[in-house]
């Protein structure tokens, strides 16, 4: 078996990157850390990005300084604002890798994930982005009866709908991806002011804007989920309450109105019209069947489903009634990688790609 092939050495190299923000998972980004270390075929290098946190960054530094010498582990500031988008940039500007994976910080990876991500690529130079799947670590041991499967995507995983094996999707789930490195020289990073940034209400869709941004910019461009790509995301005893659920529920709706308005309602909406009118009417009936089968959760499962729907649809209409009043700036520029800047260009300075708002 040739070199290229073999299975202790990676077909492509993966730069990872972990963005962390608070000293209270010191725990979990050590098991992300370590998850990365345990990979076959290894990673090329792992960048762990703190997000404005000078004491978790210096804590940091001295805990992986053997690991910096030896060229397996950087740890870096955020070089942009706050927030998880700025973040996932600072490490796609320093990343040594032709692909970039990001793994978020409480969640660990199966050993095959970086091998089952580079499996998916295979020799089709479209392909330009994989996910995988994430599955839920439930803080109290097991899913709460009433949550829905249909609604994982709250607490950040792989939810009941999506289709199964290797697929083509519009977009990939941010805390399991993984992009080639020209796929940013094409449509820029991840749009700042629209994620989130540690403190705020708990927005998302920042990867949904960068991968329709993506094909918009490359029409060819294939992007996929490899279901066998496989990490444990951890769901804290906070987010396993209705009151997450319903506030994360929201806070999709406001994300979703501002991705619309980016790339429009077309684009923006297109995978979310199939789940509200396919998938979950389905889990509506299931968990109503399971309620009069006197299965537990199941009155409660389809009542969870109605109410996510409802606070989903009002984040929307109130974040389009707010565009409209008072229109959320957000960009995303090129990602340049450090010394690569055009002579008389500025720190901070970006041109904004089609499809972003300015």
């Amino acid at each position: 078996m040739s070199a290229r092939h073999s299975p202790d050495r990676p077909r492509r190299p993966f730069s990872v990157v972990i963005c962390v923000y608070t000293e209270e998972r010191r725990e979990d980004i050590r098991a992300a850390v370590e998850s990365v270390r345990r990979q076959s075929p290894p990673a090329l290098e792992t960048l762990l990005v703190v997000d404005h946190n000078p004491a978790l960054l210096e804590r940091l530094v001295r805990e992986y300084e053997g690991d910096t010498e030896r060229g397996e582990v950087r740890v870096l500031a955020n070089a942009g604002p706050r927030g998880l988008s700025a973040g996932r940039n600072t490490g796609i500007a320093v990343a040594r890798g032709a692909y970039v994976a990001f793994l978020d910080d409480d969640a660990v990876a199966e050993r095959d994930w970086l091998r089952r991500l580079d499996e998916a690529y295979g020799d089709d130079p479209r392909v330009l982005a994989v996910g995988g799947r994430t599955l839920p670590v439930w803080a109290s041991g097991d899913r709460p009866v009433w949550f829905p499967e249909e609604f994982d995507w709250v607490v950040g995983c792989t939810y009941r709908g999506l289709p199964e094996g290797r697929v083509r999707v519009r977009n990939v789930l941010g805390g399991n991806a993984s992009f080639r490195r020209t796929a940013f020289d094409a449509a820029g990073g991840f749009a700042t002011g629209i994620g989130r940034d540690g403190d705020k209400r708990p927005l998302g869709c920042e990867e949904t804007e960068l991968c329709i941004r993506l094909t918009d910019a490359v029409p060819d461009a294939v992007l996929l989920i490899d279901d066998r790509a496989v990490i444990h995301h951890r769901v804290p005893a906070s987010r396993e309450r209705f009151g997450y659920f319903r506030t994360r529920a929201y806070a999709e709706g406001l994300s979703k109105a501002l991705v619309a308005g980016s790339v429009g309602a077309g684009k923006g909406l297109s995978s979310e019209r199939r789940y509200t009118t396919r998938v979950l009417p389905v889990g509506v009936v299931r968990a109503l069947r399971d309620g009069v089968r006197g299965r537990p959760g199941g009155f409660a499962r389809a009542g969870a489903i109605l109410v996510g729907v409802a606070m989903t649809a009002a984040g929307y209409l109130v974040g389009r009634a707010r565009a409209r009043v008072r229109p959320t700036a957000f960009s995303a520029g090129p990602v340049e990688r450090p010394g690569a800047r055009e002579p008389g260009a500025h720190e901070g300075s970006a041109r904004t790609p089609r499809g972003a708002a300015a």
